[in-house]
């Protein structure tokens, strides 16, 4: 990743709190363990979980990825520009060794909606870059669609005070034309006093595996949104429904639980960047993450 790369508005703050950055994850966690009511589930694998919890991240402070396990910040990232440029495939995940998907791109899960292997169909990439597109006949789509995206960059920049900046990722239409609709159903963003933040509403959220890459995905987003229109980032808000630890992720969860967190690491954007959509891997550096080992756990597809 470039080193040529100027810091994107993410400081630590003096009046910040003490608590370590990724606080809001752990008590999660916690409150999971010690108050979560079971229930079985589409995956047969059983959860415990509540239903309705909200984080705050101070993306003032820094870059919110855990450091009570190590992520893998090149499947977080590239996922992140995957969606941005509208990709419904999973081969330019695949061809670059993100795995994220492949449970759900098999050819028994696609030709369950006559797709071929890898096609995953309207999934978030499709719903934020071209929503409400017409499909065709052979199920590839118009780009008669509404982009979002490009939505949401034009009101920041020109309307800042609306409270329509946002973009949803749940289409009824097609929530049944996929494996796995989406779980992080919509965002909204905010701007005031020069700063923008984002608030993302999650329908469904696995809070060992898949919590942990939304929060670092959605607090990119955050930040390279406000980078390109000439913001600093503020908060990211992540709301959830069902908040849930699979019952084969326990151990592991208590395992995170026992660990000491490090500081939060920053990240950095290359400032030559101006255009969302035009972001390349090589324009991220991560500064100064350090983190415990990976904890490994299976998915429940």
């Amino acid at each position: 990743m470039k080193s040529r790369q100027i810091e994107s508005g993410l400081g630590l703050s003096e009046s910040s709190s003490c608590k370590p950055l990724e606080q809001p994850y752990l008590d999660l966690l916690r409150l999971i363990l010690e108050r979560g009511k079971e229930r079985t589930d589409r995956t047969g694998t059983g959860t415990r979980g509540i239903f309705g919890h909200q984080m705050r991240f101070d993306l003032r402070r820094g870059f919110p990825l855990l450091t009570t396990k190590k992520l893998h910040i090149k499947s977080i990232i590239l996922e992140l520009l995957w969606f941005l440029r509208g990709q419904t495939h999973a081969r330019p995940l695949q061809e670059a060794g993100v795995r994220i998907w492949n449970e759900w791109a098999t050819a028994e899960q696609t030709a369950r909606f006559g797709r071929k292997e890898g096609d995953l169909g309207p999934i978030y990439g499709h719903q934020w870059r071209n929503f409400g597109a017409t499909m065709r006949a052979d199920g590839s789509y118009e780009s008669d669609g509404v982009d979002q995206l490009a939505r949401v960059v034009r009101d920041i920049q020109q309307e800042p005070e609306s409270r329509r900046i946002l973009v949803t990722g749940w289409n009824p239409k097609e929530v049944d034309c996929v494996a796995l609709p989406p779980c992080h159903t919509l965002f909204q963003f905010y701007v005031q006093d020069d700063e923008l933040s984002c608030q993302l509403y999650q329908r469904s959220a696995d809070v060992f595996l898949g919590v942990p890459f939304n929060i670092a995905s959605y607090a990119l987003l955050t930040q390279m949104v406000a980078h390109v229109t000439g913001k600093k980032p503020g908060d990211f808000i992540h709301t959830f429904g069902d908040a849930h630890l699979y019952k084969n992720h326990i151990k592991q969860a208590e395992l995170q639980l026992s660990r000491e967190p490090y500081p939060a690491p920053r990240m950095i954007l290359n400032p030559e960047v101006t255009d969302l959509c035009s972001f390349r891997y090589e324009d991220f550096m991560l500064d100064d993450y350090h983190a415990h080992p990976h904890i490994a756990a299976e998915v429940s597809v």
